[in-house]
């Protein structure tokens, strides 16, 4: 864990957290990391105190105070000056990048929360997995238009990486982790092996690898 009074980021294990602790290691920003169990609301109650939401993730940066992982991954871009990662608003892609920054999350992870909630978060009474299924063939479909958009390019925005590949790149991540990987496009399959072959990307999930932190994830 890296330490720095200035930057705090609560995270759980594979949990939309991990888009600003990704960007931060790629980055190069000192942070300081606590990792919850998932979900925190129900296993922490605590963490209410500091977030009264109860979500993951939580950031602090002196006396800013951020709840959405994709705009916490955008404020570190301009905040510490980290252009590479990021798109000018003169540039032609611009537009791209913000658009799939928020698709990432109100397209692509959307439909997996609430997979997530049918299948493992509700009580035994109220799970149900064709609801849940549903969700499941909701995301598959929404990938259609990044299975299009990646035929020919490695990366999403300008042919070099950005912060639009994190934020799509966890949704990404997330359906692997839900068990979707077999029914994405070769195009997503590529895309999404070579962001996890990224070193920042393996040491974000090291962070809470071996760590003994229940998660319903």
């Amino acid at each position: 864990m890296k330490s720095d009074p200035q930057i705090k980021l609560w995270h759980c294990d594979n949990a939309r957290s991990l888009r600003p602790l990704w960007a931060m290691e790629e980055m190069g920003i000192p942070y300081e990391l606590e990792v919850l169990p998932f979900p925190p609301r129900f296993f922490q109650k605590e963490f209410l105190e500091v977030n009264p939401l109860g979500t993951v993730p939580y950031f602090t940066d002196g006396d800013a105070r951020m709840t959405e992982s994709s705009g916490i991954c955008h404020y570190l871009v301009e905040r510490y000056g980290k252009s590479e990662f990021g798109i000018a608003a003169d540039h032609a892609e611009y537009a791209d990048y913000l658009n799939w920054m928020y698709h990432s999350d109100a397209t692509l992870t959307f439909p997996q929360t609430l997979y997530i909630r049918y299948m493992f978060l509700e009580p035994d009474e109220r799970k149900n997995p064709g609801v849940a299924e549903d969700y499941a063939k909701w995301f598959i479909a929404r990938t259609k238009l990044l299975t299009q958009h990646l035929e020919g390019r490695e990366f999403l925005c300008d042919g070099r990486f950005t912060i639009a590949d994190i934020a799509v790149g966890y949704a990404l991540y997330l359906g692997k982790v839900n068990g979707f990987a077999e029914r994405y496009s070769g195009n997503i399959t590529r895309y999404l092996s070579s962001l996890e072959a990224r070193p920042a990307f393996k040491r974000s999930l090291a962070l809470t690898a071996n760590r003994n932190v229940k998660s319903l994830l």
